[in-house]
């Protein structure tokens, strides 16, 4: 006698999955948090710098080459990327998470972890958020970060010629790690740089008191380079043998590679000479890798040259709306 099938399990309804996703966070200690339409905060003692961004399935990630808790952390590793570049301390944020219907409990389990351990090691609240269905998974993540007192944010406006330029960390590990999830690698130093960002918060906090422009490198140096020249009104000089490329990248990407490649999620800063030693010194102390690879020059806004004063032809960086999504573009 044949054994009946058995049903399949009820979806989790809404509410069940957001206990579910909220269990894997401490209790937000704020007036009102989770739970009630909106949060109710306590006022800040510094000024608030506010960001919101989104992973997107297929877009940002692939969810057959992402663990859920890689995709977890990547989706809050971003924005505390933009905190850090503005020189701010994370505090608070909220989550939206867009989920399939059959979306199963464990890797939303998975996605919750992820975020919550790097939400706890740079100190900031999980205060509300939403869940609604939809064909592909997406994370929006909205997070608020506090200026210390008496500081004013970095921005991308603030460079003067003859300001230092600086990057943290090392250029082009993100794409290289892309490049290798689709020739089929699973494994390596770049891949992990691609899936767990490492958002440079503690360089922020250095940096806010040296530095007079600055940004995130979420879409290449080059890109991101002319779009804090721009609005600084002022040009630049780069040094491209100063870049700080590992030797995989060197040997796989090229130069060229590095300086196009998006989600380094590195800071780029524009730091006036008087201020070189002692920003430099911090970062020491603090073990904050920084190199430095041009400086500002005077002229027309966004004209990049070397040091030969010869125009550098820059590749472009990524945009959304140019091609496909990140995955896809990476292919050429």
């Amino acid at each position: 006698m044949r054994e009946k099938p058995k049903p399949k399990p009820k979806p989790a309804g809404e509410f069940a999955l957001i206990d579910l996703f909220l269990s894997q966070f401490p209790r937000a200690r704020v007036p009102v948090g989770p739970g009630d339409d909106c949060a109710v905060l306590a006022p800040a003692k510094g000024a608030q710098c506010i960001t919101t961004d989104a992973v997107v399935e297929d877009v940002h990630f692939k969810r057959d080459w992402f663990t859920p808790e890689e995709i977890g952390h990547k989706a809050l590793a971003v924005n505390l990327s933009d905190l850090a570049s503005m020189g701010a301390v994370p505090r608070w944020f909220v989550c939206a998470l867009a989920l399939p219907r059959d979306f199963p409990r464990g890797e939303l389990l998975g996605i919750a972890r992820g975020m919550s351990a790097l939400a706890r090691e740079h100190g900031i609240t999980l205060i509300g958020g939403n869940f609604t269905s939809a064909r592909e998974l997406s994370i929006t993540v909205t997070a608020a970060g506090e200026l210390p007192p008496g500081t004013a944010p970095i921005t991308r406006a603030g460079g003067r010629p003859g300001d230092l330029l600086y990057v943290s960390g090392t250029l082009g590990e993100a794409r290289l790690g892309l490049q290798q999830l689709l020739s089929g690698q699973r494994r390596s130093a770049a891949i992990l740089r691609q899936k767990r960002p490492e958002p440079r918060v503690e360089l922020g906090r250095i940096a806010v008191r040296f530095a007079s422009a600055g940004l995130d490198l979420s879409d290449g140096l080059a890109q991101d380079l002319g779009h804090l020249c721009v609005a600084s009104g002022v040009g630049a000089q780069l040094e491209l043998e100063r870049l700080p490329v590992s030797r995989a990248v060197h040997a796989s990407l090229g130069v060229e590679g590095a300086l196009a490649g998006g989600e380094d999620y590195e800071l780029l800063l524009a730091v006036p000479p008087a201020r070189m030693s002692v920003f430099e010194r911090a970062c020491l102390r603090a073990e904050e890798p920084v190199t430095r690879i041009g400086q500002l020059t005077p002229g027309q806004p966004g004209h990049i040259h070397d040091a030969m004063g010869r125009t550098l032809r820059l590749p472009a960086g990524y945009d959304h709306f140019r091609g496909g999504g990140r995955i896809d573009r990476s292919r050429r």
